[in-house]
């Protein structure tokens, strides 16, 4: 009979969750390192003395080690955390050897200017990645590429001193549940996780990969927190035309175990030969069979990680809903890189086999636009590769994927043919133009009659797609104060989602015209730069009714709201089509000569087609939310608003004037979100002919992306 622990003897051996223990002790602690000072500590360099343990961490691609922020950060607040330097002791056989390290990168970014209290809990997801500064041989964890991890049993290594001298550990438990949207995992209290542990890596048993970071242990008895190690995601991105740092990270990775389960130097057991040795997994539907293998698997990612990195995360989730057959979990973090279209494709719905999902997957990869060319014959070694794989599938498939590949092939071409005459990997939109890729939505709206707002935050695709939301995350009852902060995570998932090598992707804030005023802006996301200076920023109105919302006079069958300038042959498409290609004209809506003033309707219709209508006054008080209202009403799709300055004596002359001079300079409108940018940055870098446009704001109703007509809940009942 088996035990508690679903051990069962049979002829002298364990199986269960204690055989994968005994597998896959060996490969963690191979991995698994030792933090501390960097050798002779920072008051005595000469010294060969590592000092006592900081806590611990483990090498997740050669040269690189992943540990927790709190570890690095030893010393107190007056500790710089990147580019501090640090020990790391680690085992190379029968071999300890001792190196020195930098910090790359802490996440969050924050805890470089915030730090918690002695003693606390340091903000999620508390992750620091270190660059040993030394060539040495080392072994690498097998990282999983799954979103969420499974709520069974698990190992934790770390560091501990039991027999008084240092030494890498492994302890059971299970998993209970996650914590901080996903972020964190919850860890059983079958056993207790040592001083020193923190940092070292958390390993499902059935799978054979790493899941986590130990994080914090409770204050009295067993068990406590780690971090999930998809949380890598969240690394800074790539500036453009760079390959982030997750990707680097992932590529080396996964070359590493493709190289070690190829070559034949030694016969030392790898990852990819103990996946192949686990005990099968309860209520597996395939029982093995459906599957790749081990070596299939590994291989795979090998072929992947050889190819240039996806464009974007947009580009990933498309490859993957098309070989899944419905859309993958929307929920954080992003997909970045082509392995991570990978784990989401583990279990298909409808009993569909995995092998065919992710060969299919690999198949549409294999003839992707990728972000800069790819080495020569990379593309149809992946190929080659899902060929021979499908042999030992069946005929059906077989004929599928070489209709799907000759597809694809054939689609390529065609995108090659129609980008002639200019450069195969250049932008394919006009100069200053915005991209015609997914952008980010936020939608604020009033909590009902209080002084709080809710919040959405969701992808919109592009033009291809007009319509079609894809939810970040959402929240209530935020105060306007308060908003920067609890938006601060969900816009840089989804800048994530749609930022690609070429371009920053478009924020659009559907707001009600009172809160044309709030200084998005001016928030800082990631980077320590404001929003408007990183990407262009545009206002929409909101989706949904209210005042001055033309609904549609017949249902929209895209699902879609409309604007007066959405509907052909009325007057709003015809300013939409003049303002775009220009020249552009402005006219002051909201004030004659410094002073307030109401337009008329029938002045505000009688305006010239290519017009932008202008607002120098707050948006939240009359005449010019009136105005706002009568503006979109008359069809106008390109507006200016401004936050006015705090103080009222200040004239709005030097803003009409250089508005003036930079529409003309500008020409047609379809720059003006770009050249807003542009502005912005110019007046961020105290550039004084730039500060004519502080609090200068863009309603940008392009009839391309129109907002889904779906109202915002509003808030609890």
């Amino acid at each position: 009979m088996p035990n508690e622990r679903g051990v069962r003897m049979t002829d002298g051996r364990t199986t269960g969750s204690a055989r994968a223990f005994e597998l896959l002790e060996p490969l963690v602690q191979a991995a698994t390192v030792r933090v501390h000072a960097p050798p002779g500590g920072y008051e005595n360099p000469r010294s060969h003395r590592t000092g006592p343990t900081w806590g611990s961490g483990f090498f997740v691609a050669p040269g690189w080690v992943l540990t927790c922020a709190h570890v690095v950060g030893e010393g107190g607040a007056a500790v710089r955390l990147t580019g501090r330097e640090v020990g790391i002791t680690f085992s190379a056989g029968s071999v300890t050897g001792t190196v020195t390290g930098r910090v790359e990168c802490v996440l969050p970014d924050r805890l470089e200017q915030r730090r918690p209290a002695p003693h606390a809990l340091w903000d999620l997801p508390d992750l620091a990645l270190v660059r040993v500064l030394a060539p040495v041989t080392h072994a690498c964890v097998w990282l999983t590429d799954r979103s969420r991890p499974r709520f069974d049993e698990v190992a934790y290594f770390g560091c501990t001193e039991d027999l008084g001298a240092p030494e890498i550990t492994g302890r059971t438990t299970r998993l209970r549940g996650t914590a901080g949207n996903g972020a964190a995992i919850r860890l059983g209290d079958d056993d207790e996780i040592e001083p020193g542990m923190s940092g070292g890596p958390v390993v499902d048993l059935a799978r054979g990969e790493v899941v986590g970071v130990l994080k914090a242990r409770r204050r009295s008895g067993g068990g406590g927190v780690a971090v999930s190690v998809v949380q890598l995601r969240t690394l800074p991105m790539a500036a453009r035309g760079q390959v982030g740092l997750y990707r680097r990270i992932m590529q080396a990775h996964d070359l590493y175990h493709y190289d070690q389960h190829l070559s034949d130097l030694d016969n030392r057991r790898t990852w990819t030969d103990v996946h192949g040795e686990l005990p099968p997994e309860e209520g597996d539907p395939y029982a093995g069979r459906g599957r790749l293998t081990p070596g299939e698997r590994t291989t795979l990612c090998g072929l992947l990680a050889a190819l240039p990195p996806p464009g974007s995360s947009e580009v990933v989730r498309a490859l993957v809903e098309a070989a899944r057959g419905e859309e993958p979990d929307p929920l954080p973090p992003a997909p970045l890189s082509w392995r991570d279209g990978l784990g989401l494709l583990h279990d298909p719905p409808g009993g569909t086999a995995e092998a065919a999902a992710m060969l299919r997957y690999a198949t549409d990869v294999s003839v992707a636009e990728y972000r800069e060319p790819a080495t020569p014959g990379a593309d149809e070694e992946l190929w080659d590769w899902v060929r021979a794989t499908a042999e030992r599938l069946w005929r059906p498939l077989r004929r599928e994927l070489g209709e799907r590949h000759e597809r694809g092939l054939a689609e390529r071409e065609r995108r090659r043919r129609a980008s002639a005459g200019r450069a195969v990997y250049e932008p394919a939109r006009r100069s200053g133009a915005l991209p015609t890729g997914a952008s980010v939505l936020l939608e604020v709206w009033a909590h009902g009659w209080e002084d709080v707002y809710d919040w959405r935050v969701s992808v919109l695709a592009g033009p291809a797609h007009a319509g079609r939301l894809t939810p970040v995350d959402s929240g209530v009852r935020a105060t306007l104060a308060g908003l920067p902060e609890a938006l601060r995570v969900p816009l840089a998932e989804g800048f994530r989602r749609c930022d690609t090598h070429e371009t920053v992707a478009l924020l659009e804030v559907a707001v009600a015209p009172a809160l044309f005023g709030l200084a998005v802006d001016e928030w800082v996301v990631v980077g320590g730069v404001p929003l408007g200076v990183q990407r262009p920023v545009v206002l929409r109105h909101p989706a949904g009714s209210g005042p001055g919302t033309a609904r549609p006079a017949a249902p929209n069958p895209g699902g879609a709201r409309e604007h007066p300038a959405d509907r052909e042959g009325t007057e709003g498409s015809a300013r939409w089509a003049r303002v775009r290609t220009g020249p552009l004209q402005d006219e002051r809506a909201d004030c004659v000569g410094g002073r307030p003033r109401t337009p008329a309707t029938e002045w505000l219709t009688g305006l010239p087609d290519n017009t932008v209508p202008v607002h120098c006054r707050a948006a939240d008080q009359e005449p010019t939310l009136g105005s706002l209202h009568a503006v979109r009403d008359a069809g106008y799709g390109v507006v200016v608003t401004r936050r006015p300055p705090p103080d009222p004596a200040v004239s709005c002359a030097p803003f009409h004037r250089g508005l003036r001079e930079e529409l003309a300079d500008a020409g047609r409108a379809e720059v003006l979100p770009e050249r807003l940018q542009h502005l912005r940055g110019r007046a961020y870098g105290a550039d004084p002919d730039a500060y004519w446009a502080a609090g200068t704001g863009l309603v940008w109703e392009d009839p391309a992306r129109p907002l889904p007509d779906e109202e915002p809940l509003q808030g609890d009942l």
